[in-house]
């Protein structure tokens, strides 16, 4: 699994990270993306291709040394709440292959990853404070939302069950 980060959170990773690297996993690259909601620090995960969005809320210091096991975690967690059989959730866990991070972002995904933290903001304004919400829910929310990329409108649940269905 490859994670193209920003600059903020490539500063935060305790390894260095480099500028690129060739993306090998089955199931493609990802991005990440840290903002602020509500005065606490967020993550939002954008499949590459997909725009399948996953949302962390009140990401510390502690969390960026596992950040690779978290976007698992919350990516399997989000397949199973689709009612994706097991023996697929375990073929997608094992298709991300190891973490790697770089630098190499893509503006395209960058301005869907800032589309839906403004969607998040907006959404989640009469709630107090983000730790209360459910970040599985929240994925599910934004994934069945239609998205546009490069003049074209996606879907990002159904793409990213398609791809998930010919592991």
């Amino acid at each position: 699994m490859l994670l193209h980060c920003t600059k903020k959170i490539a500063e935060r990773l305790p390894e260095p990270v480099v500028e690129a690297l060739a993306e090998t996993a089955v199931l493609g690259s990802w991005h990440a993306h840290l903002f602020q909601l509500k005065r606490r620090q967020c993550l939002l995960f954008c499949h590459d291709e997909t725009r399948y969005m996953l949302f962390l809320p009140g990401v510390n210091k502690s969390h960026f040394k596992e950040l690779g096991r978290l976007h698992r975690d919350l990516f399997l967690l989000s397949l199973a709440a689709l009612e994706v059989p097991d023996g697929r959730v375990m073929r997608a866990g094992l298709a991300l292959g190891p973490p790697r991070f770089d630098r190499a972002t893509d503006r395209s995904v960058l301005g869907s990853l800032n589309v839906a933290a403004t969607d998040l903001g907006i959404h989640l304004e009469a709630v107090d404070n983000p730790l209360e919400v459910d970040p599985v829910k929240v994925a599910l929310m934004l994934n069945r939302r239609p998205v546009t990329a490069r003049g074209a409108w996606l879907w990002p649940e159904k793409g990213m069950l398609e791809k998930v269905a010919r592991l």
